[in-house]
């Protein structure tokens, strides 16, 4: 595995595996969404491991539906597991949501009410999965659209109790927090001051869309733009409560050139390197 500091990273898309290659930042790293890469050979598994060879690599995994009722897919599990033995990531994370019931997978990352049969369900799965890597992972704050009714808590004490029932990271996902705080009518540094801060191991940055309807104030995490103005401000904030975290910018839509997403991650850098000298809130 090559050394992995708190620094910024790029999501990888093949587009920019040429790109990828050739790039000379120093601390560079890149993530890609790991069911892409669950193959037994081709192309694009040879083009992760010659970039692992160079670069640190995280995994994040969109499938495995790990607030679902139903029992973790062992064939998933396994593909996984494989994957990361041939990839030595650096980190690995997923999704605090389901996808999957009744033998039927949603494209789509889906909430549900954060109850202590909820916690049981997504602890006992957490703890599978982190016993079937033989490593820590990280699990991710949702997007949110609308109210769900019947939680019993809000989601950092959510979080704060699913990290201490299986010792599990959290990646700190700010866009997820504006989209949610827009959406829901909550304030953004609140939440993530009430997050177990210490616990965050990764960060994404990722831009979002305006619902079109004009009279709408609907925010979507469609990760197809430039990162909002308000996620670089919460970015700084949560900065200089943390101190550096590893932090990616994620582009998944309207994929534009290397060099715009590299002027991103130097942004990202900058803030980075700036908050090194000073001592961190928590």
């Amino acid at each position: 595995m090559v050394r992995f500091e708190a620094s910024a990273g790029l999501g990888l898309k093949p587009q920019h595996f040429a790109d990828a290659l050739a790039a000379r930042a120093e601390g560079l790293w890149f993530e890609v969404h790991a069911e892409n890469y669950m193959v037994d050979g081709g192309p694009r598994l040879a083009w992760l491991a010659a970039l692992a060879e160079r670069r640190p690599i995280s995994l994040h995994g969109v499938g495995l539906s790990l607030a679902g009722v139903e029992p973790l897919d062992d064939a998933h599990l396994d593909r996984l597991a494989t994957l990361c033995d041939r990839t030595a990531p650096a980190l690995v994370s997923e999704h605090l949501a389901w996808s999957r019931a009744g033998g039927r997978y949603f494209p789509d990352l889906l909430p549900f009410p954060r109850t202590a049969e909820a916690l049981a369900v997504v602890s006992a799965h957490v703890d599978r999965l982190q016993n079937r890597l033989k490593r820590q992972v990280l699990i991710e704050n949702p997007a949110l659209y609308a109210p769900l009714a019947g939680h019993r808590w809000e989601e950092p004490e959510f979080l704060s109790r699913l990290v201490s029932a299986t010792g599990c990271g959290l990646l700190l996902d700010l866009n997820n927090v504006i989209v949610s705080a827009a959406n829901l009518g909550f304030s953004p540094l609140p939440y993530v001051e009430a997050l177990p801060l210490e616990a965050v191991g990764e960060i994404h940055l990722a831009g979002h869309a305006r619902d079109p309807n004009p009279d709408s104030r609907l925010l979507i995490d469609d990760h197809g733009a430039p990162i909002d103005e308000a996620v670089w401000v919460l970015f700084a904030q949560t900065l200089t409560r943390t101190g550096p975290r590893p932090t990616l910018i994620e582009r998944d839509n309207n994929l534009p050139p290397f060099a715009e997403l590299m002027a991103e991650r130097g942004r990202a850098q900058g803030l980075l390197n700036a908050c090194r000298t000073e001592a961190p809130l928590v």
